[in-house]
């Protein structure tokens, strides 16, 4: 596994994370419907980038992924397509356990690779809602780092 540098996301780098952002859940969220992903993406980019930690990779110049948190809370985790499977998850998740103290997220049902993922990285499931954070029909499913990883 490659070793990569973490970064800080400054204000300046939004603009490319959400793109990056759109390109990742149109290749990895098909239940949502375009019109959602348009919601969300204004209310990301308008809203939620302005309230999480953001740190990202990047590889051959190009952000590879980032992650968002929120205290010891994953907001969201995403990466540009084609960069999945080169450890670029493993790094922001470890990154975001041992130095930001991470303990929990919550992630979309229907998105099964994320939850195998976040089980492999020793999250646990611990509860569901049968609507997203704004309301939305898509199920979401709470995860907390199993306690003996911490």
């Amino acid at each position: 596994m490659q070793n990569h540098k973490i970064l800080k996301a400054k204000k300046t780098d939004y603009d490319l994370l959400i793109i990056l952002w759109e390109a990742s859940v149109n290749a990895t969220h098909h239940f949502l419907t375009q019109k959602d992903i348009q919601q969300y993406k204004l209310l990301i980019y308008e809203y939620y980038f302005q309230q999480l930690e953001i740190f990202f990779v990047k590889r051959e110049g190009n952000i590879a992924g980032f992650i968002g948190l929120k205290k010891d809370f994953i907001q969201m985790l995403f990466f540009a397509p084609g960069e999945m499977r080169k450890g670029i998850g493993n790094a922001l998740i470890e990154y975001a356990i041992k130095h930001r103290n991470a303990k929990s997220i919550d992630v979309n049902e229907q998105n099964i690779n994320a939850i195998r993922f976040y089980k492999k990285m020793g999250f646990e499931i611990t509860g569901r809602t049968e609507t997203d954070a704004v309301g939305k029909p898509y199920p979401v499913i709470s995860m907390k780092l199993n306690s003996s990883l911490k």
